[in-house]
């Protein structure tokens, strides 16, 4: 499985990238008043896309042999996915300003998962500071 790790690690990059785009989305559409944002089909894509992007996170887990409650930036993407996750629940079910203050603090661990996997380090971006 070693020689597909590149390919793999692609298709999480970009599962990454689509998850986050329509979590982003889905949000402005809510906030805008937009029924779409709800609608089933839109879900099941991110039900799709978020099993292609966990597909491909245990995958590339098991070829560069790094675990969660092992590696401790790993440890960390996990508990913080778990945060997004219900900030992102939250955030669906709520309305007005308490709904946006959830999906901005949801899309702001977003970020803080994606700076804590680039730099290896749990502390992410707040390494430099």
């Amino acid at each position: 499985m070693v020689e597909y790790y590149m390919d793999i690690r692609w298709v999480h990059i970009a599962a990454v990238i689509a998850s986050g785009s329509l979590f982003f989305l889905r949000g402005l559409l809510l906030m805008g008043g937009f029924r779409i944002a709800r609608a089933a089909p839109v879900r099941f894509l991110s039900y799709a896309i978020d099993t292609v992007l966990l597909t491909a996170a245990l995958m590339l887990m098991t070829i560069v042999r790094q675990y969660p409650f092992v590696h401790h930036w790993l440890t960390a993407k996990v508990l913080l996915l778990v945060i997004y996750i219900v900030l992102g629940i939250l955030a669906f079910r709520s309305r007005g300003r308490r709904r946006f203050l959830l999906w901005i603090a949801a899309l702001a661990v977003f970020l803080f998962i994606i700076s804590a996997a680039r730099t290896h380090h749990p502390l992410g971006a707040f390494l430099w500071l």
